[in-house]
């Protein structure tokens, strides 16, 4: 099949897209690949409905904002979409499903004070199918959340797909630097184990957002120019959720930025990429078998300072997506459209090694046009 798979992530600046031929087992093929924009006023009702998250209740209806931030997400994508197939020169008819993860704007994972967590990614599935015009397989994490499981990560059996496509030597991690970043160990006897293992991009995002005009540090030349504090940095690594073992999964506001308000702006970014590190380095302590290599992903692998944080804690050699060939940027709308075809073909997408669900299973639902 020829997928097209979507992803935003809490950054909220863009719509991510990549084309994946594939059976739901292995790949095939890698199709064009792009981004949009997201556009001010869909970032504006998402900011809205994620405030809106943040306060609501466990019992109560969910807040009107949604039904909103549903139909923009949806429009975003189908903008998107067209805009992007004209560009690569692609039709329906060239594409057998869509991929759509929608915007996560809460997740909470169960723990000691609820057995079963909740997670909402929004996006009018059915609104995008018909505007496409493609059968659309969506809501990939409630079913997972629903029997025990965190939710999250979804994409450490892409991950393993990728490593058995390129040929890569096992045991091997992937690390995806999103918001929150989360690991994927293929091991040597070809098992899967993930988490996610804390804040990395998110906190530094916000950080910068909360006392510049910038939307996070670019190249990392805050962080560069900072010193850690080492006592803030102890703190945060004294959180209750590094000393559980995986799986577990965060959602982007967990942590609190309250222990760095009263550093510099310099101090704090370098605090804040200084913990997404030593946060990776407490992750890969606590896993069954000890990787040989690490290959980074998403957009925390672009930042030289984290990089480098990463090669410092870790010990072991530490590339980027594109040093093993992989499409950086792509990886996470790829994962998506992988998923979808296991969701068509009812594969299971969750594990009890990557999201702590009792057995493997199947996800997502497909709507069609």
């Amino acid at each position: 099949m020829r997928v097209l798979g979507f992803m935003t992530g809490t950054s909220l600046d863009a719509v991510d897209m990549a084309v994946l031929e594939t059976d739901g087992a292995a790949i095939a093929a890698f199709g064009p690949a792009g981004e949009r924009k997201m556009t001010a006023p869909t970032r504006e009702v998402l900011l809205a409905a994620t405030g809106a998250a943040l306060e609501w209740p466990w019992d109560a209806e969910r807040p009107a904002i949604f039904a909103e931030a549903d139909r923009a997400i949806a429009d975003e994508h189908l903008a998107a979409a067209r805009s992007f197939m004209a560009a690569e020169g692609l039709s329906a008819a060239d594409l057998d499903l869509v991929g759509f993860h929608g915007q996560t704007v809460l997740h909470q994972p169960p723990g000691p004070a609820r057995k079963v967590g909740r997670t909402v990614q929004l996006g009018d599935a059915r609104r995008l199918a018909q505007g496409l015009g493609l059968p659309v397989a969506y809501d990939f994490r409630t079913a997972d959340v629903a029997a025990g499981g965190q939710g999250a990560p979804l994409a450490p059996i892409y991950h393993a797909a990728l490593v058995a496509y390129s040929g890569l030597a096992a045991p091997v991690a992937v690390l995806n630097l999103g918001g929150v970043g989360n690991v994927t160990l293929i091991r040597s006897d070809g098992a899967i184990e993930a988490f996610d293992t804390g804040p990395a991009n998110g906190m530094i995002d916000l950080f910068m957002q909360s006392r510049t005009s910038l939307r996070h540090d670019p190249d990392g030349w805050y962080a560069s120019a900072g010193r850690i504090d080492a006592a803030v940095l102890d703190a945060y690594l004294g959180h209750p959720y590094f000393a559980a073992r995986g799986p577990k999964s965060l959602d982007r506001f967990d942590f609190s930025l309250k222990p760095v308000e009263q550093l510099s702006l310099e101090d704090g970014a370098a605090t804040l990429t200084a913990f997404a590190a030593a946060a990776v380095a407490k992750g890969l302590e606590a896993v069954s078998e000890r990787p040989t290599r690490l290959i980074a992903t998403g957009g925390g692998r672009l930042n030289p300072v984290l990089m480098r944080a990463l090669r410092d804690r870790l010990g072991i050699p530490v590339q980027s997506a594109e040093d093993v060939d992989w499409r950086g940027d792509s990886i996470e709308a790829e994962a998506f459209a992988y998923l979808a075809a296991r969701t068509l073909k009812g594969l299971p997408i969750s594990f009890p090694a990557t999201t702590g669900v009792p057995a493997p299973m199947t996800g997502g639902r497909i709507v069609e046009p």
